[in-house]
């Protein structure tokens, strides 16, 4: 158990190395990652210094770790995304989720769960062949022997490893363990990078309900468990409010 030993959280300009960064500090000294490295933010991402800073600020006098997912979001980025190799070898580990993809498994049955399917997960399968120029996404009904088109697999991995940095991919990597969806952790990131109507059309809302699709269909059916499925929800949207805070 770690106790609270600081009094002050503030955040200063980088003198040194690394130059045009924001370092969080207690008590006057920076923040470091787990690794020994300076927790420096980069000054375009300067909400996230922010939240930071007040994640720590709002501890108590004993430190709960889980209550510092920005920390540990920017710590990721920067001891595990740093370079090229590193980026390239999540990603292809993230990929694998296509032949798992939760939104590629579609029930015939019952009447509510194949209407939230079509409303919640149609439009992302959609937008990933208009936005991607991919082949169209399979769509399965059972488990067994199932692999995503290597077209649709190739293509987004390259993308992915091509266009993010360590930041948006920290977030992408959290979104999709966490959902166990690579297709809404990358329609929702997309979405975020184009901001605008683009993400007020599919933001950190839209990307719960899509998660959710199934536990909303048993709570049509059979009733809200109370501090279950709404505790739930907020924690799944939570996670990815989370997540997105450090993509610009």
């Amino acid at each position: 158990t770690r106790r609270r030993f600081w009094k002050k959280v503030d955040i200063a300009y980088s003198e040194g190395s690394p130059a045009d960064h924001l370092l969080i500090r207690l008590d006057g000294r920076s923040l470091k990652t787990p690794s020994g490295a300076v927790l420096a933010i980069p000054t375009d991402r300067s909400l996230l210094a922010t939240l930071i800073a007040k994640e720590w600020s709002e501890q108590e006098s004993i430190l709960h770790t889980h209550s510092l997912p920005l920390t540990s979001l920017a710590a990721r980025a920067i001891d595990g995304l740093d370079t090229p190799s590193q980026r390239k070898g999540v990603v292809e580990a993230l990929v694998e989720y296509l032949h798992t993809e939760t939104i590629c498994f579609h029930e015939d049955h019952p009447a509510n769960l194949v209407k939230l399917q079509k409303e919640r997960w149609d439009p992302i399968l959609a937008w990933v062949k208009e936005r991607f120029n991919t082949p169209t996404v399979k769509v399965f009904d059972d488990i067994f022997d199932v692999r995503q088109d290597d077209e649709v697999v190739r293509i987004l991995g390259d993308y992915v490893i091509e266009t993010y940095n360590g930041w948006d991919l920290a977030a992408l990597e959290r979104i999709v363990r966490s959902t166990k969806s690579f297709l809404i952790g990358l329609r929702l990131i997309e979405a975020v990078r184009q901001g605008g109507k683009e993400e007020a059309s599919f933001g950190v809302h839209e990307a719960a309900l899509a998660a959710e699709v199934e536990v909303q269909s048993q709570t049509e059916r059979w009733g809200e468990v109370e501090d279950t499925h709404d505790v739930d929800f907020a924690d799944i949207r939570k996670i990815l409010g989370s997540a997105t805070a450090g993509v610009v």
